[in-house]
């Protein structure tokens, strides 16, 4: 390698792929250099882990409490407007207008079937919702004290960016992990360009357990997001491609990790998700 993959500029675009993600199907990751650390297997890290004890929640659409694949959902809230003009968070159906945060509901359940699930519906219209809706939806499930927010969501508001990034910094001191998905445009947009937040673009492959280390930023890692197979309101299921779906894998995968290890900072998670990343883990093994 003649240059160092975290100082280059924009990652090319692969077809097929939402933007910022990788083909690992039938090629080779990047190759990289690391310190081998082969103790830390991912047996250790969530092995016998079905999430059982994490609170997880998807701040998206809604998601649609009825169908089959998403099971029982905790609590169901939406921001909406008050009698005062001002917005707030009250109660709502688990319904969910676009199909959305029911499809990244049923990911997570299914990677992880033991999770304490909740949802906060952000976007007021079933598929698009304002930068304020947003950030007082998360700004509520930070302070519910939730261990993972799934954001299959973003922003490129550029007068958001400063409250998303305050809020992103309170959920990290808080010890709760913000997953974010990439834009599926190469443009960037916020929470998950933020160093403090989880970011996910979309593999090629089928395995919903397998995810990649990306070495070059700023998004953290790849998991699946290609073809994904997810429920639809209505106990319907279809196939959908976006980096939206990619992201709820690696809920999953984290409220494992941390239903087995609940006392994990974000950075000391960070660590064991880089660690046990498919080709981290593959390079461990032939340094060992």
């Amino acid at each position: 390698m003649t240059d160092q993959p975290w100082r280059r500029d924009r990652p090319p675009v692969f077809p097929g792929v939402p933007a910022w993600g990788a083909l690992t199907a039938g090629s080779p990751p990047e190759p990289f250099s690391l310190i081998p650390q082969p103790h830390v297997t991912p047996d250790w890290v969530w092995g016998g882990s079905d999430g059982s004890g994490a609170r997880v929640c998807v701040l998206d659409s809604g998601v649609d409490q009825s169908h089959p694949r998403v099971g029982t959902v905790t609590t169901s809230v939406a921001v909406r407007t008050g009698t005062d003009g001002q917005l707030d968070i009250a109660e709502c159906a688990g319904t969910d207008q676009a199909g959305h945060g029911t499809a990244c509901a049923g990911i997570i359940r299914s990677v992880a079937p033991g999770v304490d699930l909740s949802s906060v519906r952000v976007l007021t219209d079933g598929k698009f919702g304002s930068g304020a809706a947003l950030m007082a939806g998360l700004s509520w499930a930070i302070d519910q004290g939730y261990d993972v927010i799934n954001l299959s969501l973003a922003t490129t508001r550029p007068e958001f960016c400063a409250t998303l990034h305050e809020l992103a910094d309170r959920a990290y001191f808080r010890r709760c992990i913000l997953v974010a998905s990439a834009n599926n445009m190469p443009v960037l947009s916020y929470p998950w360009a933020f160093s403090s937040v989880v970011s996910v673009a979309s593999h090629n492959e089928s395995d919903p357990m397998a995810y990649y280390y990306n070495p070059s930023p700023p998004v953290d890692f790849y998991a699946m997001g290609v073809g994904v197979k997810v429920p639809v309101p209505g106990a319907g299921e279809m196939r959908l491609t976006g980096n939206s779906f990619a992201a709820p894998h690696m809920t999953g995968i984290i409220a494992r990790v941390l239903a087995k290890h609940p006392y994990l900072t974000p950075f000391q998670l960070k660590t064991l998700l880089y660690l046990n990343a498919r080709n981290v883990v593959e390079l461990n093994r032939r340094s060992g």
